[in-house]
């Protein structure tokens, strides 16, 4: 339908511009209004006239933009075949079937109109997320100002019920977040002192004062916008052959018209030649591409509306339709499928030793260093570390701790750091482990794993009956990388891979996929930024503060959860599946309805159908996708 054909205008929400449906339902009104007076009205002039004004009315923006359309030279699109068949119709004085298609016509666009604004819904309470103040203190007053001109480092302060205008850190004040527009995830979320914050979050109780950490340019709510508002701008191979088909089907069915006129001119010469020009005018009424057009582009849109409502941002309708061709997932380990925290799992001496002795000299020896796995250690010891028993430390970068602790020479660190140390182990397994010395013999070791996602094993488990191979690359050690893919139902992995390696990793199945399925990355955007850039499509998890994944990703999971992954691939089969199902229904339509209208048995009336109404039934049918 004419206003909203090219590119999906319809679609584009960066403009943030209203479509005007009542509008178009006071036009109509009026128009009706004529059409009923000429309808009635006895009066030979009079009734012309009355139908023209109806016509003119209903049609006045079609037949614009096709001025507008010629005068650019662009001559074959919708508008130009409804005006000269209407216009054809009104010379051979077929005015109620003239004024009935744009009058039609015109409810189809207020139809329509209607279906965009429920598509785009979901898209604007994304975009209604955008803070339109923040709070700062000057000289003891609480004032507003815009977002954008607080500089990082500034003092917010945000009340019960307002949103976090500015990614931050609380300094003061404790509260519960709602972060259902960002995640989609309706459970709040508890804060404190310390906690990141980002913004486009509700404050839902008490004052939050929140030290700025971005400004309002790189904060998470402005790279949110401006990700959705141009996820219209990749198109889906599906949509660019529309684009090529309706150029050149468009001056096909016009030179078609012209020869169900021209050939019986020849043949029969102008003997019932109003009638063939009838039948001229009801074929490029019923050739109006408005169907493929308008639902194609609609669909995808509904359907990437109906992912960001559930915290899957996706960047354009290539990558849903990448998505729902998913073959190969390759997914990272820490943080994806593990919960990226390490904990202690075993305790194994050697010797007499007993498992008190070797976590308590581990949890000394640790508490003097700040790396995850010490942090482990020391958070697994539930006792109070007395800082005088530790008489002295030195911190080997990369391999481990060296202590003296109670007159006792501790070494805590991996195995590595013992061997260099001239400790024997005979311990031949490729743990993760925290290995344990005292006055330079081994007394056992402390197992540190990450934990596998709760969640992981009844995914990975979906995926595959969605079709989808799955993979594993891990930088971590072979032992490590075999329990977590045991644990989750991996049965490929590859470990000890280096962000260099993993990118030649994602080559190789790339190159060896023969089914011309995608090839997906799934990581936590930050050191997986090269690999997520080079698959067939890269998805962030759990990474809307990381700059890194938002700029990598084609597809950004704003928390990390796993279920967002078959979840995001469903709705992507389901949105590809109703484009078939509009793209088949409307080339049967039209090909039916046009050797009808060609050989004369079908009326104006039924022309209308097979555009607007065909166009209507597609585009309902597209909204189906913003259910799931």
């Amino acid at each position: 339908m004419s206003n909203h054909c090219d590119c999906c205008e319809c679609c584009k929400t960066h403009n943030h511009e209203e479509i005007d449906t009542n509008g178009h339902l006071k036009q109509l009104y009026i128009a009706l209004i004529f059409l009923v007076a000429a309808f009635f009205i006895s009066n030979e002039i009079l009734k012309p006239i009355l139908y023209i004004i109806s016509y003119l009315i209903a049609g006045h923006n079609v037949l614009i933009s096709s001025l507008k359309n010629i005068k650019n030279k662009k001559f074959f699109d919708e508008n130009f075949l409804m005006s000269i068949a209407t216009i054809g119709a009104l010379c051979i004085k077929e005015y109620p079937e003239a004024v009935m298609v744009m009058i039609l016509y015109l409810l189809g666009e207020y139809f329509q109109d209607k279906a965009v604004d429920k598509a785009r819904n979901s898209i604007s309470e994304l975009i209604n997320i955008l803070p339109e103040y923040a709070n700062i203190e000057q000289n003891g007053k609480i004032i507003q100002v815009n977002p954008k001109e607080v500089k990082i480092g500034e003092i917010i302060l945000v009340k019960a019920g307002e949103k976090i205008p500015l990614d931050g850190i609380i300094i003061e004040g404790n509260s519960e977040l709602d972060t259902s527009s960002l995640t989609g995830e309706s459970i709040p979320v508890n804060v404190s002192i310390n906690s990141e914050v980002l913004s486009g979050s509700v404050n839902i109780s008490g004052l939050l004062r929140i030290k700025v950490t971005k400004s309002f340019e790189n904060s998470t709510v402005s790279k949110i916008i401006e990700l959705v508002e141009h996820s219209n701008k990749n198109k889906s191979q599906t949509e660019n052959y529309i684009s090529k088909f309706a150029k050149i089907y468009t001056p096909i069915v016009v030179f078609l018209a012209l020869m169900i006129v021209i050939i019986p001119l020849i043949i029969f010469g102008y003997e019932n030649i109003n009638e063939w020009i009838n039948r001229a005018l009801t074929f490029l009424v019923i050739s109006c591409p408005c169907a493929f057009v308008i639902s194609v582009p609609l669909s995808f849109y509904a359907g990437i509306g109906c992912a960001s409502r559930h915290g899957i941002l996706i960047k354009g309708s290539n990558y849903l339709e990448q998505i729902s061709k998913a073959g190969i997932l390759a997914f990272d380990k820490t943080g994806t499928l593990t919960t990226g925290t390490f904990s202690v799992k075993e305790i194994i001496p050697n010797g007499s030793n007993s498992k008190e002795e070797i976590v308590e000299l581990a949890a000394y020896a640790e508490s003097c260093s700040n790396h995850p796995i010490a942090k482990s250690v020391v958070n697994y010891y539930t006792k109070e570390i007395d800082s005088s028993r530790i008489t002295g430390t030195t911190e080997v970068l990369g391999f481990g701790i060296k202590a003296e602790i109670n007159n006792n020479y501790i070494i805590a660190g991996c195995k590595k750091l013992l061997e260099i140390s001239g400790i024997e182990l005979n311990d031949k397994e490729l743990d993760n482990a925290v290995y344990i010395a005292k006055n330079n013999q081994y007394i056992g070791k402390i197992i540190i794993a990450d934990s596998l996602k709760s969640s992981a094993e009844s995914i990975i488990s979906e995926l595959k009956k969605l079709s989808c191979k799955i993979v594993m690359l891990t930088g971590d050690n072979e032992a490590t990388a075999r329990q977590i893919a045991q644990e989750a139902g991996i049965n490929e992995y590859y470990y000890s891979l280096l962000p260099y390696d993993k990118v030649q990793k994602i080559e190789d199945l790339i190159n060896k996929n023969k089914n011309n399925l995608s090839v997906f990355f799934v990581g936590d955007g930050i050191n997986d930024a090269p690999v997520i850039m080079r698959a067939d499509t890269g998805i962030a998890m759990g990474a809307l503060g990381s700059d890194a994944a938002i700029e990598a990703a084609d597809i950004v999971i704003s928390d990390d959860k796993l279920e967002k992954i078959p979840l995001a691939i469903k709705i992507a089969k389901k949105t590809m599946n109703i484009v078939k199902q509009n793209i088949a229904f409307a080339i049967i339509i039209k090909f039916l309805f046009l050797i009808l209208g060609g050989i004369g048995l079908m009326t104006m009336w039924g022309a209308v159908f097979a555009d607007v109404g065909v166009t209507l039934l597609a585009v309902l049918n597209s909204l189906r996708t913003l259910k799931e």
